[in-house]
């Protein structure tokens, strides 16, 4: 399975989402190339997921129909939802890195959210929502809500490959796991 040439196959087109799973791939195989092919993979559930458990599934669901339709080294998804929490509401993804044996589901860090973007969530999804609020055209393709609310500090590309790396540990180390 590990050649020169790694293939791997993205449940989504989005370029953050797509940069993030490269970037990941390649830390597992830092001498090899990446060889990407982004697909349209279908969540399974709404377009903007409202509680962490649908969120979850999203995730799962997308990286089981790319391993489902596609032949390749690694599997990879992100699913963005958002849900209220006891500290209030926030935005968070889950994501998912798998062979075609093994499947591997991590999870960001919460962003809080404020109220008002967190009531309109339903009506909007939270990328549209963010770019009435800061005046920008389709943040979820560039920074994301996480660029704006912390000021470029993180991006959703960071986010999403750190989670990724963290998730990946039992395709690291698959004798400990």
């Amino acid at each position: 399975m590990m050649s020169d040439i790694i293939t791997i196959v993205v449940g989504s087109t989005n370029p953050v989402k797509v940069n993030a799973a490269k970037a990941v791939v390649a830390t597992l195989h830092p001498a090899s190339s990446i060889t990407v092919q982004a697909v349209k993979a279908p969540s399974g559930v709404a377009d903007q997921p409202m509680t962490d458990s649908e969120t979850k599934q999203g995730a799962i669901n997308r990286v089981q129909w790319c391993r489902d339709h596609y032949q390749a080294d690694y599997y990879l998804s992100m699913e963005g939802g958002v849900d209220q929490f006891e500290q209030g509401p926030a935005t968070f993804a889950y994501v998912t890195i798998a062979t075609q044996d093994r499947l591997c589901v991590g999870r960001t860090a919460h962003l809080p959210l404020p109220q008002q973007v967190f009531d309109k969530l339903g009506e909007q999804e939270l990328g549209d929502l963010m770019d009435a609020l800061f005046n920008t055209v389709n943040v979820k393709q560039a920074g994301g809500a996480i660029g704006l609310l912390t000021q470029g500090h993180a991006s959703r590309e960071s986010i999403y490959t750190s989670a990724l790396i963290l998730a990946s540990a039992p395709l690291r180390f698959s004798e400990l796991y």
